[in-house]
């Protein structure tokens, strides 16, 4: 069994519920899911043992939150090369910010990336039974590139 980290960042809890239902997703694909908010990741060691890493915020201003680009100079230095990796958030108009996180983890960490690109799902939808299984689809895609 393979681990995955899910480290987020949630402003009214939406994002933090995807965290959880990607979490549900990868243990579906009989992977384990730890779920984090970034504010508890405090250094690059934090980001050891992972063998896969989803990391998430909404979309604030048309882009990612300043916390999240400061976790991800600090997830820089943990030489996620190679590991998989995925990036999700919840959006009400712009949904931007997946797309960066993704484009980083792609191009400047130089991650295995799902095959599936960024996910991001509209507030609205977030408790939706759709959202809920779109979630779900997405942790079990990362998990299933684990193995």
């Amino acid at each position: 069994m393979k681990n995955v980290l899910i480290a987020y960042y949630s402003r009214t809890g939406n994002t933090e519920k995807m965290a959880e239902y990607i979490a549900e997703g990868v243990r579906f694909s009989a992977n384990g899911a730890e779920i984090k908010k970034i504010s508890d990741i405090k250094s690059e060691k934090d980001l050891e043992g992972f063998d896969g890493f989803a990391f998430g915020c909404p979309t604030y201003h048309r882009d990612m939150t300043a916390n999240m680009k400061t976790f991800l100079f600090l997830a820089q230095k943990a030489e996620l090369k190679g590991k998989v990796g995925g990036a999700f958030g919840a959006f009400t108009h712009s949904g931007d910010a997946p797309k960066y996180i993704f484009d980083t983890m792609e191009h400047v960490f130089k991650m295995d990336m799902t095959q599936l690109g960024s996910f991001l799902l509209e507030e609205q939808n977030v408790g939706s039974s759709e959202g809920m299984r779109a979630c779900q689809d997405y942790g079990k895609a990362l998990g299933e590139k684990l193995q």
